[in-house]
C-alpha cells in the first residue's frame, strides 16, 4: 500500500478504511496513530480489530494504557500512551504484553515509545476537517 490521504465522512467510513488496511497487516506489525483528541484514532482501531475478527467492544485504553483483543486473528493490541510522561518512568516491560511478534499493535500517541517500537509498518494521522469529516493519511514506514 502506498501513502495516501482519504477524507472520511463519519465513523463507518473511518472504520471501513481501517478494515482495508487490516487486510495488509501481519503478526508483529505496529501501526502508529496520531491525531488530536477526538480525531477518530479509536474508531480507526475498531475498524481494523473488527476486520481481524474481534467481537467484543473496542474502546479507548486511555486509562488502562492498553487493551488486547485475543479473539482477533492475529490478536490485536491497542495502546494509548497519552497519559504517560515518559517510558523511563514506567515498568520496562510495559509494552511487552502488547507489542509482540504474535500481535498487530496499534499505538496512539506513539512519540514516547518511538525508540522502543520495532516492527512499525504504518503511520496513520487523523485530522478534523469538519465535525464529521476526517482526513486520514496512511503512510507506509520503511523497515
Amino acid at each position: 500500500m502506498s501513502s495516501r490521504t482519504v477524507r472520511t465522512s463519519g465513523a463507518e467510513e473511518t472504520e471501513a478504511l481501517a478494515a482495508e488496511l487490516a487486510r495488509d497487516l501481519r503478526p508483529g506489525d505496529v501501526v502508529l496513530l496520531r491525531g488530536e483528541m477526538g480525531a477518530g484514532k479509536t474508531t480507526f482501531v475498531r475498524g481494523a480489530a473488527r476486520a481481524l475478527g474481534a467481537t467484543g467492544p473496542v474502546t479507548s485504553p486511555t486509562f488502562a494504557i492498553g487493551r488486547r483483543y485475543d479473539d482477533a486473528t492475529p490478536p490485536v493490541a491497542h495502546l494509548d500512551l497519552h497519559r504517560l510522561v515518559s517510558l523511563q518512568d514506567e515498568d520496562p516491560a510495559l509494552l511487552d504484553d502488547y507489542v509482540t511478534p504474535a500481535t498487530v499493535a496499534f499505538v496512539e500517541w506513539p512519540e514516547l515509545a518511538a525508540d522502543a517500537l520495532d516492527g512499525v509498518r504504518y503511520a496513520v494521522t487523523l485530522e478534523h476537517v469538519t465535525p464529521t469529516e476526517r482526513d486520514v493519511t496512511i503512510r507506509p514506514v520503511a523497515p
